[in-house]
């Protein structure tokens, strides 16, 4: 059994950490002294290990129960989310949810099973739940699995079309390094947060983010933020340019106009190293729709005055820039736009594979975007084969419930929805990730059964019939590998499993033992021999790159090891290698160019993805008829006091609500337009649904936005209404659930209009973090949440 040893470490999504012990319980956690600008999020991990919310033993929905020991097995879900649980023991909740797995296998196929996960549960190798539910999943013959995530879904879709692949997006970057010693302008279209870039999802050694815009702000450049929040840059010298949300691409546009207007295009490069440059100049210029992209076109779409936009185009002309895009531009209707039109952009400028010049996706987005990669990569857990071909996009799972047999488009091709009869989900939160809430609460009521692994009472697991409750990172080992981060650390056991819940591996090596498949999921290993066999295989493929690791006995014992990045003779500018010899390096485009306008996707035909960058105004935007309705453009960002919806029961997420619930931003002009004054609660709403939320007062917002974080926990309130009021403060039950185009069907989140009113009256209770309501076998059902 692997020892603890007297300085543990832990790793986390948000940072690594040495544990102070005391009586053989953790105490605190304290960032490794390698970290130069550690986060806040560590906070709650140990106050949450015996939270309320903890999940103390496994549970089934009452009325599933009821059913399936009345013999009945075809029940659909109707009352998730809304009832009480029967508390069971270990081996009766094992048998029901083998069962469930064997007849919806035998009865509809294993494409009826929808393995889902989102990956951050842990930062850890081997108890990464996504590659766990699979491997199990695969085990006994595979199920329907989702393909992109949230994050980036349009940009990873649309760039293949573009540039040949997905470098840029989240590996491939031109470095940090070289942008901080080259780069004269930098432009942040979405910013550069640092609370976004104060996670990862393999973990992290250090970050980076302070550090690379300090080396900027050092050498004189200037640092530009395009964003209708000012802090979505920090920091001193910040040059900050307001502009509408979801009109990136109009000042993209504008910006494009005035270089060719005023001769700074570089044709050359133009000629040599793009196609369809053309169409996309009679685009710009108007003379193929009878509108030109002028800086005053652009201005009046995006709010930004013409006079700034003609000063940023000279400025980019004139001197190495780089254009950095944040993932959450594309998180909007139409979201593929910004992305192909900050390519064109950078290559009308022709810096595309200069030092410090070009074009970049997700700097900020998550920390480690932007490091050069290491020349070795460590093993994930092997996820097996799965004999089922079936994905859908993971942001069309509410459509896919909702609409079992259809068509829909994606990506060049006509694909028909799966009809899903069993969801099992370990790791991850949809009713977080999702968007318009009440419409994926009314498909979850569509499968038939709903396993759920997860450590607390979160608002999925509440929408569960079976919980199995599993470890937190504090009370299991594993291994935690960033390559864009350049360490790997130990994660140690520092606690005993509370209230004897189970690790992930352990709860699948016995379902498989009951479907039969143990051997081939455990491949004759426990958590130690699995650590022990990733180490050696990552140690072998480390020292045929020249890097030599510790055996794993010292690794175990030193817990963290920091490696230096790689030399700098071979870094290398996004698209360098093209830019020297188009002929020589050509893309994996149909061209082998740059792409400015695609064949491919005008045979597609999608009137919502033109074949080449176009304005293409939102359903909902400040410029939208709808806003006559709902005048206030509603930006869902990511939090700054946890990760997702991670902890929020805990901590500094908790820390950071007032009168304990979620913080919106707003203009004073806009709160006192609708006489709300700091601190009151108001009521966000428009016709998808409403939530409450505390208002602060910021004068760093674009008039016309709203600014309400993402990841308070779904909460409800009581009975079962299509669109009942929710009380915690989450956006998404007021974000549209639509995708970005057919192209990449990708999250449209930062599309949304809402309205927002004082809330007068007492305020409901937040029971979010409350468990639910327990009945003995036989209970009454209707004892609804």
């Amino acid at each position: 059994m692997l020892r603890t040893p007297a300085r543990p470490v832990l790793a986390t999504h948000w940072g690594t950490y040495r544990v102070a012990m005391a009586g053989g319980r953790p105490e605190a956690l304290h960032p490794v002294a390698e970290d130069p600008d550690p986060s806040i999020l560590a906070g709650g991990m140990i106050e949450a290990l015996e939270a309320p919310a903890r999940i103390r033993r496994p549970a089934i929905r009452a009325s599933f129960l009821a059913a399936r020991e009345a013999g009945q097995v075809r029940t659909t879900g109707a009352g998730r989310g809304h009832e009480p649980f029967v508390e069971v023991g270990w081996d009766e909740a094992l048998d029901l949810a083998a069962a469930e797995i064997a007849r919806v296998r035998r009865d509809h196929g294993n494409r009826a099973i929808y393995g889902g996960s989102y990956g951050w549960a842990s930062a850890g190798r081997f108890h990464h739940a996504l590659s766990q539910v699979h491997r199990f999943l695969n085990a006994v013959g595979g199920c329907t699995r989702s393909v992109q995530n949230y994050s980036f879904a349009a940009a990873d879709t649309i760039l293949p079309h573009v540039t040949g692949d997905t470098k840029g997006v989240v590996t491939g970057h031109t470095p940090w390094r070289r942008i901080a010693e080259e780069t004269e302008v930098l432009v942040m279209f979405g910013g550069a947060p640092w609370k976004n870039a104060q996670v990862s999802s393999g973990g992290i050694g250090r970050h980076i983010l302070g550090r690379n815009l300090d080396r900027l702000r050092a050498r004189g450049a200037r640092l530009i933020s395009v964003s209708p929040i000012r802090d979505d840059t920090a920091g001193a010298g910040v040059e900050w340019i307001p502009i509408r949300p979801n009109t990136d691409t109009a000042l993209m546009l504008g910006l494009a106009h005035e270089v060719l207007a005023t001769g700074r295009a570089d044709r050359a490069f133009l000629d040599r190293h793009t196609h369809g440059w053309p169409v996309l100049e009679a685009y710009v210029t108007g003379q193929s729709d009878g509108t030109a992209k002028s800086a005053d076109w652009a201005a009046a779409i995006t709010g930004v005055p013409a006079q700034t936009i003609r000063a940023l185009a000279a400025a980019l002309a004139q001197s190495r820039s780089f254009l950095m895009v944040a993932w959450a531009l594309q998180r909007a209707e139409g979201g593929e736009q910004p992305c192909w039109m900050a390519v064109a952009l950078a290559a009308m400028l022709g810096q595309i594979g200069l030092p410090g010049g070009g074009f970049g996706f997700g700097y900020a987005s998550a920390n480690g975007v932007g490091n050069q990669a290491l020349p070795f990569a460590f093993p994930p857990l092997p996820q097996l084969h799965n004999p089922v071909t079936e994905t859908i996009p993971v942001a069309r799972i509410a459509d896919a419930l909702l609409h079992p047999g259809e068509g829909y488009d994606f990506n060049g091709e006509r694909r028909t929805y799966p009809d899903l009869r069993l969801i099992y989900w370990a790791g991850g939160n949809p009713f977080h990730h999702h968007q318009d809430l009440n419409r994926l609460r009314a498909a979850w009521q569509r499968p038939e059964a709903v396993i759920v692994q997860d450590s607390w009472w979160n608002p999925l697991v509440r929408h569960a019939d079976i919980v199995l409750p599993v470890t937190t990172p504090l009370e299991r080992n594993d291994i935690a590998v960033s390559p864009a981060d350049h360490f790997l650390a130990a994660s140690h056991k520092v606690a005993e499993p509370a209230f004897g819940a189970r690790d992930d591996h352990a709860v699948f090596a016995a379902l498989a033992a009951r479907l039969g498949a143990g051997a081939v999921f455990t491949d004759g290993r426990d958590t130690e021999g699995w650590l022990r066999h990733l180490y050696g295989t990552g140690r072998q493929r480390a020292a045929a790159a020249g890097i030599e690791l510790p055996d794993f006995d010292a690794f175990w014992e030193q817990g963290l090891v920091i490696l230096d990045p790689p030399e700098r003779e071979h870094e290398r500018d996004l698209l360098q290698a093209f830019r020297a010899d188009p002929e020589g390096a050509r893309l994996r485009t149909p061209s082998g160019r740059i792409e400015l306008h695609s064949e491919v996707i005008a045979g597609f035909g999608y009137d919502d993805c033109p074949p080449h960058p176009t304005w293409l105004p939102p359903r909902e935007w400040l410029g939208a008829d709808l806003a006559a309705r709902f005048p206030l453009h509603l930006v869902s960002n990511q939090p700054r006091t946890r990760l997702h919806s991670q902890y929020d029961h805990v901590g500094p997420s908790r820390g950071g609500k007032r009168r304990g619930r979620e913080v919106m931003r707003m203009t004073p002009a806009d709160a006192a337009q609708r006489g709300l004054a700091e601190g009151d609660v108001a009521r966000v709403w428009n016709d998808r649904g409403a939530c409450l939320a505390a208002v602060a007062l910021d004068e760093g917002l674009m008039p016309g936005v709203v600014q309400l974080p993402t990841g308070a926990w779904f909460d409800p309130s009581e009975g079962g209404a299509d669109r009942p009021l929710e009380r915690h403060g989450n956006p998404n039950v007021l974000t549209a659930d639509r995708g970005t185009s057919r192209l990449a069907q990708g999250p449209s989140a930062h599309s949304c209009l809402v309205e927002v009113t004082r809330h007068d009256g007492p305020l409901p209770p937040v029971r979010a973090f409350e468990p639910p309501p327990f009945v003995p076998r036989g209970g009454d059902p209707r004892d609804r949440i």
